[in-house]
């Protein structure tokens, strides 16, 4: 039974979204450095702002200048800051609650050490050099010795306010694909495909699982399938991917290997894209050093009948 294998892995996109006008003045306003909050019809003012009271779920509008004190509510310290993160160096989240407003807002406390944090101690913000109209704007909060400083008047309306943002979303983490897929991976570099076989059902999954999907049992007879196929259903991708060397538009497709019965995924070539059609028999092609099959291409064999695959659309 070789290693189980693991490796890194990163997912990571932009996420880009459009503003309503509380998120709005609110973004705006922190690059004006000015922090806004939102009041509700009993009186209580939120910060950060949102746009329906989470209480009586009624729209809010009313948006009002708080200051850039306030009080932490609440911390815990950052021992190790990952990337991305608002400081480099250790620090403490924070909840502050800023003069004026009536609920905390999150951000990072550049302090010393932990012992140099408390609940009720007085800190400002410390506005970013460079602002954009994001929370990161706010660079971070600071401790503060100083009067509290009174709210401005700022109604939240500005000249030329931000309407959407960007955010990066990113995660890293450790991927295993555990047994069955080990096993899988490891016959794929051997230019072969294994599946396996459900002991009560006596179907053939391929990529296998570890456990039949219909059965619930657990599976371990490995059964070698292919290499050739028939194309159950596919699509033509018009939209050409960033980190694919792949000119488009090219086809996409669900591929039934001989003696599977799961159809697997793969890109279809060596034929025009208009061409492509359901019971299209295919074969793997390989390039040198590869771990998987490049792409699959027709064999010239006659179409599979519709009723040899229709059970795997």
């Amino acid at each position: 039974m070789p290693e189980v294998l693991k490796a890194p892995l990163t997912l990571e996109f932009p996420f880009t979204r459009s503003l309503g006008p509380v998120q709005s003045a609110f973004l705006t306003g922190l690059r004006e450095r000015v922090v806004l909050g939102v009041r509700t019809g009993d009186g209580r003012t939120l910060v950060p702002p949102v746009e329906y009271d989470p209480v009586t779920a009624e729209e809010i509008r009313d948006l009002v200048e708080v200051a850039p004190t306030g009080t932490v509510t609440t911390w815990a310290w950052n021992h190790r800051p990952r990337r991305g993160q608002p400081l480099d160096t250790p620090f403490a989240w924070v909840l502050v609650r800023l003069d004026g407003a009536d609920t905390a807002l999150l951000h990072a406390l550049d302090a010393p050490g932990p012992d140099a944090v408390r609940t009720g101690m007085r800190v400002r913000v410390r506005w970013a050099r460079e602002r954009t109209g994001a929370i990161t704007d706010i660079a971070c909060f600071e401790p503060y010795d100083g009067a509290a400083a009174p709210p401005g008047g700022h109604t939240g309306e500005f000249a030329d306010p931000v309407t959407g943002i960007v955010a990066p979303a990113r995660l890293d983490y450790t991927y295993s694909p555990g047994r069955a897929q080990t096993a899988y991976i490891t016959a794929l570099a051997g230019r072969r495909t294994v599946g396996e076989r459900c002991p009560s059902c006596r179907k053939v999954y391929v990529p296998p699982r570890g456990a039949c999907p219909t059965c619930g049992v657990a599976t371990a007879e490995q059964v070698e399938v292919g290499p050739r196929g028939t194309v159950t259903t596919f699509c033509i991708v018009n939209i050409k991917a960033k980190n694919l060397d792949i000119e488009v538009p090219y086809v996409y497709g669900h591929i039934a290997l001989d003696g599977a019965d799961l159809a697997l995924h793969g890109r279809i070539g060596g034929i025009p894209y208009d061409q492509v059609r359901m019971g299209l028999r295919v074969e793997p092609v390989w390039t040198d050093g590869a771990r998987h099959p490049d792409h699959y291409r027709p064999t010239g064999e006659p179409d599979a009948d519709y009723e040899t695959y229709k059970e795997l659309l």
